[in-house]
């Protein structure tokens, strides 16, 4: 059975999530009030509908609480946010996912009821800077305020190393929690095993940890 999805918003971060999800084969029910960026989804997304999300009565009516995960991804009305995320929390979705546009937007929607938030600008931002200082990095992704990860192409000061001779999670307060290598993921990789060129690793930990470790082994 295919996964079902409901986003709130179609603007860039919505419309992108949308196809996204699509390509990936899941379902997904798109809601917006405006009807030309509605339209420029009619092809793309499973289903279609022009509709308030802060009309408790609509989203009842689309059935929006047997939706496992909504994405809520209103521009910059944060009043309309706020309470399309309330709604669903009282609804008793099972994974609200919200973009926020401020810290305190974020504070209040954690307190109602969002499991996820996301500050896409901001994550974009941070993703660029780190490939534009490395070419090394091939992804960053901001798990929190605090816990990032990264994936990194294994530099010739790591290449025949052991995870154990490198010793990360005591020297950085990091943790390699995969490799990537041919094709494969390596998760939970053995302390004893030596890393090889074109591996990518796969980190994880506070944000100062993994630039620590970025200037110590990844930069150019």
């Amino acid at each position: 059975m295919k996964k079902q999805f409901a986003i709130i918003g179609l603007g860039r971060f919505g419309g992108s999530v949308t196809k996204e999800l699509v390509e990936q084969g899941a379902d997904v029910l798109a809601i917006d009030s405006d009807r030309t960026k509605a339209d420029e989804f009619r092809d793309i997304a499973t289903q279609v509908v022009i509709a308030n999300a802060t009309d408790e009565q609509v989203l009842r009516e689309l059935d929006i609480p047997l939706y496992e995960h909504v994405v809520v991804a209103i521009g910059n009305d944060i009043e309309a946010s706020i309470l399309a995320t309330l709604l669903l929390s009282e609804m008793g979705v099972k994974h609200i996912c919200v973009k926020a546009e401020t810290d305190h937007h974020e504070k209040v929607l954690k307190k109602i009821g969002a499991h996820r938030v996301l500050h896409p600008e901001r994550e974009m931002g941070a993703r660029l800077a780190h490939h534009l200082l490395s070419a090394n990095i091939v992804d960053y992704i901001e798990l929190s305020s605090q816990d990032t990860i990264i994936e990194a192409v294994a530099t010739p000061s790591l290449i025949g190393q052991t995870i154990q001779d490198l010793n990360i999670r005591a020297l950085y307060g990091c943790t390699i929690i995969a490799i990537r290598r041919q094709g494969r993921l390596m998760a939970a990789p053995q302390a004893n095993e030596v890393i090889q060129a074109e591996d990518v690793l796969v980190l994880l930990g506070p944000k100062k940890a993994i630039y620590a470790f970025e200037k110590d082994f990844i930069a150019n």
